[in-house]
């Protein structure tokens, strides 16, 4: 199945709310630390509900901003939840951004990087865009030490790219950015049963729920544009 097919189901479902709550427990704290000044623009790169553009433009004021996915139904949701006539949805290809070369300012993905079918050129396209000293703050909970993230990729019949650490760093810097900053932002709002509880039906320890959550959380990577 393509993303298109896959997340077009998704959004008929009305499963784009359920993911907005999911992702907003770390996508805040990403979205806070993004250096957006008045009257930039910014790429939501693989939208889905558009959540994060509209918080960057009640939180940071930006003058505009684009959220981009590859789902149709996923951006008609999102043009349906906002009436705000800065923030726009298109449908694109995360291997030809529909943006020209030095157009757009900063550059936000939570939960929608690695499913780019050739992420080094979605880099490449992203360093194209970005203007000089431009940022590109790139969120994933799916990534090669959160372990217990790996069965991600048995339930959905896209292909996920699942980069560690340092792969994430060096495609950042083959694509043409610095790297600035690489951490993880641990989820503290899920909430984490007691011991007595354990095995529930996702999880068979408490140990290895806090570990997914508390401390692995969102590997956040930010590229600047030299």
């Amino acid at each position: 199945m393509s993303v298109r097919a896959e997340f077009d189901t998704w959004a008929a479902d009305g499963r784009d709310r359920g993911m907005e709550q999911r992702h907003w427990h770390t996508a805040k704290h990403a979205l806070a630390r993004m250096p957006v000044e008045t009257d930039e623009t910014v790429l939501d790169l693989g939208c889905g509900s558009g959540y994060a553009g509209r918080a960057l433009r009640e939180a940071k004021d930006a003058g505009r901003v684009y959220g981009l996915d590859g789902a149709p139904e996923m951006a008609r949701n999102a043009r349906g939840y906002t009436d705000d006539p800065t923030v726009g949805y298109v449908v694109g290809d995360f291997d030809s951004l529909p943006f020209a070369d030095d157009s757009v300012d900063h550059a936000f993905s939570m939960e929608a990087f690695y499913y780019a079918p050739d992420p080094h050129n979605t880099l490449r396209e992203l360093r194209r865009i970005l203007r000089p000293g431009g940022t590109f703050y790139c969120a994933v909970n799916y990534f090669e030490e959160n372990v217990h993230t790996h069965e991600w990729q048995e339930n959905i019949s896209i292909k996920m790219t699942r980069w560690d650490y340092g792969e994430y760093r060096e495609a950042f810097r083959d694509a043409g950015f610095h790297v600035a900053e690489q951490d993880t932002i641990p989820d503290r709002e899920t909430e984490i049963p007691p011991e007595s509880e354990f095995p529930t039906d996702d999880w068979e320890r408490r140990a290895d729920m806090v570990e997914r959550y508390r401390e692995y959380g969102t590997l956040l990577t930010v590229g600047v544009v030299p």
